[in-house]
């Protein structure tokens, strides 16, 4: 889209875009609370705690509006996580890491009302020491089922020689568990649908049912991505009713991260330069795939730009004339995610709109090559009413 064109069909006014900075990742409470009300009524209507996974969506100034729909409660996969879960949810964390440092150990107890190991011998060094710490915490064992419908290795837990889980082959037998172990955690999905969250749930009860009379809770980890506009929740929700109804003493847990914020906001970039070598024109923009966008480059994906078409090699569509290679602003050869075809010609000062940029975006973003880092903002209608800029104190501070 062009700077100077009519945009009434965007998402956002032209009003709220030129009150907004540039680059912004810029969150919409509207659609933000469509979702909430999706998942609030899966926890209702089945029994289970869905809690927030921080890993995937961490801006706290938005957790007051997961509260007042009784998100309260978070999970958390390091030291800082914890802290962030207790102090802007007000609740201690359902912490899982893949290893625990001996110097942290003692703080990340007193901050979690769950811990999970990743390994019997993380669980045989620590529990001891957590249960010493906080005489509250239940404490769990992470296990690897074995199965997984995620297609990308980068992204499965499952791959064969993962580091992620206990497999079944490798546990001691029900009576030989740690007298302290009251729980399983099993994550295997990412943005799966309810078909994959049913298969796994099927696998984990058939590799582990001699097991489960002694344990108080099981978690199915994240990847349940019920928000996702087809998704089959009554499949999902009859299963999670049907495990419960076998297994009534176990908590039943989902962690999801990117269903909460799946399409509820954007990344807004403006073209600075158009530069042509050898016949491809390529718009380079004041935000970066490698610095901002980077899981577009690590699993990879194209991501939706507003007025945009991805387009295959010399792939030309009527209507659409105009190809550019977008790329990003840092000196990373590769920070360039492929060919889009636009009906007009693109300029410096262009805006882009990219698509469902919320979920696993800022909370992975880096200051590589000290690129301005986007503002977070939150809107509602056409009021910005949260903003946080970053400048350069933030990029020093992380240099020494």
């Amino acid at each position: 889209m062009n700077a100077s064109d009519n945009m009434a069909e965007l998402p956002l006014s032209q009003e709220l875009l030129r009150r907004l900075p540039n680059p912004a990742y810029v969150l919409d409470l509207d659609l933000l609370d469509r979702n909430l009300e999706k998942i609030r009524q899966v926890a209702d209507r089945t029994g289970v705690e869905i809690i927030l996974a921080l890993k995937g969506f961490s801006m706290w100034g938005a957790f007051g509006r997961l509260r007042d729909y009784g998100f309260c409660k978070a999970t958390a996969s390091s030291l800082w996580e914890a802290r962030l879960a207790l102090e802007e949810m007000g609740h201690p964390a359902y912490t899982y890491a893949v290893t625990y440092a001996p110097e942290e150990i003692e703080e990340i107890a007193s901050l979690s009302s769950h811990l999970t190991f990743n390994s019997l011998g993380q669980f045989g060094r620590f529990s001891d020491i957590a249960k010493r710490v906080n005489a509250r915490v239940s404490m769990g064992l992470r296990v690897n089922p074995e199965i997984s419908s995620v297609g990308v290795d980068l992204y499965n837990p499952c791959v064969p020689g993962s580091r992620l889980g206990v497999r079944l082959c490798d546990l001691p037998s029900p009576k030989e568990l740690p007298a302290l172990l009251e729980g399983f955690h099993c994550h295997a999905l990412c943005e799966s649908d309810a078909e994959a969250s049913c298969n796994l749930i099927d696998c984990f009860e058939e590799r582990f049912a001699a097991y489960l009379p002694q344990l108080k809770w099981v978690n199915f980890g994240g990847g349940h991505l019920m928000t996702r506009q087809g998704y089959d929740t009554e499949r999902l929700m009859a299963r999670l009713k049907a495990f419960r109804q076998k297994w009534p003493h176990l908590q039943v847990i989902l962690e999801p991260g990117a269903a909460f914020v799946w399409q509820t906001g954007y990344l807004l970039a403006r073209v600075e330069d158009v530069v042509q070598n050898g016949g491809t024109a390529v718009a380079i923009m004041n935000v970066s795939f490698t610095a901002h966008m980077p899981d577009c480059l690590e699993q990879p994906y194209y991501p939706v730009v507003h007025g945009a078409v991805h387009a295959g090699p010399e792939e030309r569509k009527e209507g659409r004339e105009y190809r550019y290679r977008l790329g990003g602003n840092s000196c990373l050869a590769g920070d360039f995610m492929g060919d889009w075809l636009f009906e007009k010609a693109v300029r410096p000062g262009d805006l882009l709109l990219f698509y469902d940029m919320i979920h696993y975006t800022f909370v992975k973003t880096t200051t590589f090559n000290g690129v301005h880092h986007p503002s977070l903002c939150m809107v509602r209608g056409n009021q910005v009413v949260y903003r946080r800029d970053f400048g350069y104190e933030d990029f020093k501070s992380r240099l020494s």
